[in-house]
């Protein structure tokens, strides 16, 4: 029985135990890439998530996104490479450089 009213002492609010640690400083670190299969333009060899080499040599801003690289075009045969580069391409050839499929966009880095 006294173990009884040893519980329920513990258990009001007036003897809960101090906190074992407090948080005082939080830092994340997080990493993002393009949701491709190849991460290099094949175009111009340049990697998508960097500007091309005619925005980096032009510093074309109107080109460019917020974020200062290049926008990103996905065909249909989900391969991905610059806007600028792609554009110029298919000028000379409707295909995808890397399947020879014909070219149709399928959506726009944003």
């Amino acid at each position: 029985m006294s173990e009884d009213n040893d519980k329920t002492s513990y258990d009001s609010d007036s003897s809960k135990p101090d906190k074992m640690f407090t948080l005082k400083k939080w830092n994340s670190v997080a990493m993002w890439s393009w949701d491709v299969e190849c991460e290099i333009c094949a175009i111009c060899r340049v990697q998508v998530m960097d500007a091309c080499l005619r925005c980096q040599a032009e510093s074309k801003k109107d080109i460019q996104s917020k974020d200062g690289a290049c926008v990103v075009v996905w065909g249909e045969c989900n391969h991905s490479f610059h806007h600028c580069c792609m554009s110029l391409w298919v000028k000379q050839n409707n295909r995808c450089p890397l399947c020879q499929q014909e070219w149709s966009i399928q959506r726009l880095s944003s």
